[in-house]
């Protein structure tokens, strides 16, 4: 939750003011506003990385925080189905019983028929959805994502927006900074930072 949230850089500038917000589990909310307006600050504050100049974050019952970047980072020489295993692995699961369960992962993803794939066989939207699926597996209270689609075309990004409902249908608390119109239309809420200049 967020309690009048503010923040900017010592040089005077400021970024959002006055940022009051709760994050229900499983909800899926769209952070948007023009560049510049302090999505990815945002984000960090949420995190609890960066600490506002301004303002209470409550992250009560989101101890277990997982970020998705805006470039997809796997290891290129590894399956798809190790990147996903590797939570469960994580965990204390053996090797067997986690690789059964990211094949599951993996399906719901629509990544199934690609398990086998090393990484820097997968195309951008095939890469992305692999870290949301890892994330998935990960079980996060709270997932924040930054630009997912960005570098995608419609299709591609259609496909990952799906994958992002999906997350939140689970239970976790997702959060998106996008400038795509898709991914602001699949999310159930929406903090405009342009509302808090």
């Amino acid at each position: 939750m967020l309690e009048a949230v503010g923040h900017g850089w010592s040089d005077g500038t400021r970024l959002f003011h006055g940022v009051s917000w709760t994050f229900e589990p499983g909800s899926l909310t769209a952070l948007v506003g023009p560049s510049g307006s302090g999505k990815s600050t945002l984000l960090s504050v949420i995190a609890g990385m960066l600490r506002p100049r301004e303002g209470h974050v409550d992250r009560t019952g989101a101890e277990r925080a997982l970020w998705v970047f805006q470039n997809p980072h796997g290891v290129a020489r590894r399956r798809a189905l190790d990147h996903v295993a590797l939570p469960f692995v994580a965990r204390g699961l053996g090797r067997r019983e986690a690789d059964v369960r990211a094949m599951s992962v993996l399906d719901r993803f629509g990544l199934a028929d690609r398990a086998d794939a090393l990484f820097g066989e997968l195309s951008g939207g095939e890469a992305q959805r692999l870290m949301l699926a890892r994330g998935f597996a990960a079980e996060p209270d709270l997932m924040l994502i930054d630009e997912p689609t960005a570098q995608l075309d419609r299709a591609t990004a259609s496909e990952v927006n799906a994958a992002i409902a999906a997350l939140a249908a689970s239970g976790t608390v997702v959060v998106v900074a996008t400038h795509d119109e898709g991914t602001r239309d699949a999310c159930t809420a929406v903090l405009d930072l342009a509302a808090f200049r």
